[in-house]
Order: C-alpha cells, then structure tokens, then sequence
C-alpha cells in the first residue's frame, strides 16, 4: 500500500483563505439581475453556496484519502499502533465528518434566512453569522487537522509492502544486507560505509514468467540492535515485518566484523530468531568474504554445511528460494502480484 499519495491536510486558517477565495472569484464572474433586493440575495446564498461545495468536499476528500484501520492487514495495523495514537486518528477523521454534517446544515439555515428576509441589513447579517459559525467549526476542528497532517507526515515513511511471499533479510546494520538485496533482485538500493545506512524497508522482487512460480518480495530491513525495549521507530518496522511478513529469513553474517559488530554479538542476533513465534525457515549468508580470514570463513562453512550461501552461491540461494516459495504457496494463490505492481 502507496502512503505518499495522500495529499497534504490544510489547517482550518488555510481551508477558509481556500473557500473564501474562490467565493470570491466565482462571484467577480456573475452577472445578476433583478430588483436590490433580489441581486443581494443572489449574491450571499451564492456565495455561501460555494463556501460550503468547497470545504465539504476538501474535507470529505481528506476522510476518503486515510485508510480504514480496521480494513489493513495485519503488518499495517501493527505499524499503526506503534507509530500513531489509533483512536485519537479515528477520531480526527470522524471529526470531519461531523463539520462536514455541520457547515452543511448551516448554509441551508442560513439560506433559508435569507431568502425569506426583506432587509439588506439582515441579509448580511445572516451572511455574517453563517461565516462565524463556519469558522468557528473549521477552528473546532483544528487540533484534529494538525493531528491529521502529522500522521500523513509518519504515514509516508511507510514501506509499500505487497501480500506476497516474502523473504526478509535480517542483521546488524552495515553487514550488507542491502548489496545482497541489489543482487538478489537487481534493486538500486543505497548502501554506504556507515551504520544505519538503511533508513526504511527496501523491497526488490524475484519475478518469474511462468504462472505456476510465485513472485517473492525481498525486504531488506534497517539493523536491529538487539535492545527490545528501546527500539527506534525504524527498527519497529524492521520487527514487525520480521513477527508478521517473512515467510523465509536471510540472516546476514558478516565475519569480517568490519561492519562494527563482533562474530559473538551476531550469533546471539542469530539466535534470537529462534525464539519467534512461530517456525520459519532460517538461511545463512556470509557477506564480505573477501574481506573474512580464510581459515575463519572455513570454519563456519564447515559449522553452517548445507546451510550457508556466498556471493559465489548467488544462484543457488535464488534457487532454493523459488523452490520454497513453490512449496509453500498454495496453487489457488498464484498469481500472487501482477508485473505492474511490481
């Protein structure tokens, strides 16, 4: 699911300039006809008229954009729940419902008013009055559009993530869990020398054209740092799609220790993947060997025998992948993502 295509939320100050405005600009067109009395009429219904189409409709187009919590799967309404305040977002776009409800009983008060009026000077106030309680509602609801464009701004970093097999790549940051993810999947994620170097999920896919394979999503998420109870939010989302998506898990070992962590500390990363919920099927890639003492690298070749993967067993880790993936996804399922969604 696409998150940066909900459009930014006015606040009330911006939704009245934006209504008022183009009352403006409409009525400088209009020609009107009739007696004083007449044209005045005209001319303020008309305008409340507009005031109303323009903030109902920004504001219902605002309550249609954001999701429906309750309808996301399950890794999204878990991403939600540690990243906003859920009833505080539902009751935010309900409250746009609700001035919406209010703005348009109030153009149909206020116009029932003057039309049956005979006086200019209670046409305006009429006209006034309306404006004031418009504005007193769009400013009621301020705090919840504010609130509203802060869950837009954290929904999108959200990672698009498809309902398909997925393969999740795990490990301290800067083993090379992002240049397995570019060789894997002919992605162009960024990697650099540095810790944190991954800043969101990445996604990169194995496609096959034959019907009867199912398409994987590779997700390279950002390092976890081992620490459950003090996870930052990036390394929430990199748990969650550990807890809810992986059907399989790649765990990135870096022998070389050059990405900053010690052989001791990443077996007990390593390790801590056994304790999840329920089975997945664990794979080993030992990154960097180039840079790994040989006699090392022999050592944990022969302790990971049959289980292990190199830069030089590319093939074959997608292989066995595809051969996974064709194993656990029901036929009924397949295709699992057409080619322009991916």
């Amino acid at each position: 699911m696409n998150f940066e295509k909900i459009p930014p939320v006015e606040n009330h100050k911006q939704l009245i300039d934006i209504a008022f405005r183009r009352a403006r600009e409409h009525l400088a067109q209009k020609k009107l006809s009739g007696d004083p009395l007449t044209k005045i009429k005209t001319l303020e219904t008309s305008k409340i008229d507009i005031i109303k189409d323009v903030l109902c409709s920004r504001l219902t187009k605002v309550s249609q954009t954001f999701p429906y919590v309750d309808n996301l799967n399950i890794f999204y309404q878990k991403l939600f729940a540690v990243t906003l305040d859920i009833p505080n977002f539902k009751k935010s776009v309900a409250s746009l419902t609700w001035a919406t409800n209010k703005i348009k009983q109030f153009q149909k008060i206020y116009n029932s008013k003057i039309n049956k009026s005979s006086q200019a000077k209670h046409i305006r106030q009429y006209s006034a009055e309306c404006y004031g309680r418009i504005s007193s509602i769009l400013k009621q609801i301020n705090p919840q559009l504010l609130y509203l464009e802060e869950c837009r701004r954290i929904m999108r970093t959200y990672p698009d993530i498809k309902e398909m097999y997925t393969v999740c790549l795990y490990g301290f940051p800067n083993v090379g869990k992002s240049t397995l993810l570019n060789k894997l999947t002919n992605t162009k994620a960024e990697v650099a020398a540095y810790a944190f170097t991954t800043k969101t999920i990445n996604a990169g896919y194995l496609k096959s054209n034959d019907p009867t394979i199912p398409n994987i999503q590779v997700l390279d998420v950002p390092g976890t740092l081992d620490r459950k109870n003090k996870l930052n939010l990036i390394e929430q989302q990199a748990e969650i799609v550990l807890q809810e998506l992986s059907n399989i898990i790649i765990f990135v070992f870096d022998l070389s220790e050059y990405c900053g962590y010690s052989i001791k500390s990443q077996e007990k990363l390593l390790q801590n993947l056994h304790s999840l919920g329920k089975k997945r099927k664990i794979l080993i890639y030992f990154s960097k060997t180039d840079l790994t003492d040989s006699e090392l690298l022999k050592e944990y070749q022969q302790e990971y025998k049959g289980k292990y993967y190199t830069s030089e067993t590319l093939e074959d880790l997608k292989t066995k992948l595809l051969e996974q993936a064709i194993k656990d996804t029901p036929s009924s399922s397949l295709p699992t993502a057409t080619e322009s969604e991916l």
